[in-house]
């Protein structure tokens, strides 16, 4: 993965100074942050030359502080500079690097490496049910493609306003849970339905489509209600919820599902 970016670059350079600073100082200094080695064993995937995916081991030395993120920036610029990954913000907001960590779907950049039993070995691999592209790196198009078709944006009716569409307090609040969607697919690709069923629009297109649905400013509901009223749209949730456990923004993802459920049975003819 080349450097071309400018948060590419800053993380190159941070990580640079970071192993400069371990050469230099042997021990750690008073008030020092401690670190510890800890195995990482990632999944490793390359198109060009594996038939299958496989398990690679990697002992790294991390900080009390550092996240996941860290650590695979360790192994991507002190060890093996092939090892592929998603990431952009590193601070939970751009919602690129999703992962499953321990079998669980988390973002790497929130996830601290001291909270995962770190005398174990930390198992990194690409979320499930989507196509690997290479490593930890997989094929978002499908699930940008359920996004897309729940139509995720304000729809009016006649002339377009000439200023804001005011709403109440509680109006704004009945949407608010899921407006903090992040994209990151880390629900929806927690969900047994859509690792068997890659037609269900899963959890994600349903939330998204629920912050339109129930904004008042909003006249395009039926429409979105209709398309979700299908056996491959909230009919298909089988109410594990996985997707509200797996969600890192904390969206209650499992409700989102029954309030537009709840809508489709009781909207008027």
């Amino acid at each position: 993965m080349s450097l071309d970016t400018p948060v590419e670059l800053a993380a190159d350079i941070e990580a640079r100074a970071r192993a400069r600073a371990k050469e230099q100082h042997g021990k750690p200094e008073a008030g020092a942050v401690p670190s510890f080695d800890v195995t990482l064993r990632i999944r490793r995937y390359n198109p060009e030359v594996d038939s299958e995916p496989h398990w690679e081991d990697y002992r790294v030395t991390v900080y009390g502080t550092d996240r996941v993120l860290d650590a695979l920036h360790t192994v991507k610029y002190e060890q093996d500079g092939t090892l592929t990954f998603r990431r952009s913000c590193a601070h939970g907001v751009c919602g690129s690097d999703a992962v499953r960590i321990n079998g669980k779907n988390r973002l790497a950049c929130k996830t601290l490496v001291k909270d995962l039993n770190p005398d174990k070995p930390i198992t990194i691999e690409p979320i499930k049910g989507l196509p690997i592209e290479k490593d930890l790196v997989v094929d978002m198009e499908p699930f940008f493609q359920s996004y897309r078709e729940v139509m995720p944006f304000l729809i009016t009716k006649g002339n377009q306003p000439s200023r804001e569409r005011l709403q109440s307090q509680e109006e704004r609040e009945r949407y608010d849970d899921t407006t903090k969607c992040i994209l990151c697919a880390a629900c929806t690709s927690s969900c047994p339905v859509f690792w068997t069923d890659g037609q269900y629009f899963g959890p994600a297109a349903i939330v998204n489509a629920h912050r339109f649905i129930f904004d008042s400013r909003d006249e395009g509901s039926d429409i979105r209600l209709e398309i979700l009223n299908d056996k491959e749209g909230v009919w298909r949730c089988r109410t594990t919820f996985n997707c509200t456990e797996a969600c890192p923004r904390g969206i209650e993802v499992t409700k989102a599902i029954q309030e537009v459920k709840r809508a489709l049975l009781t909207r008027k003819a």
